[in-house]
């Protein structure tokens, strides 16, 4: 699977759920945690957050 084809099913993961796409890209490191906590205070920053922290 080519890296172009990752980071595609990264961001699918990140609009369905902001966490887990950024948990599979960088584990549990701040990215997650920044992300997660994004989420709790709403839906679309934790989508934006995480895709901007994917395609970085």
């Amino acid at each position: 699977m080519s890296e172009s084809t990752a980071t595609c099913i990264d961001i699918l993961l990140a609009i369905i759920l902001p966490p887990l796409g950024v948990f599979l890209k960088f584990g549990c490191k701040v990215e997650f945690w920044i992300c997660l906590v994004l989420t709790f205070f709403g839906y679309l920053p934790g989508i934006i957050y995480a895709v901007y922290a994917i395609t970085k």
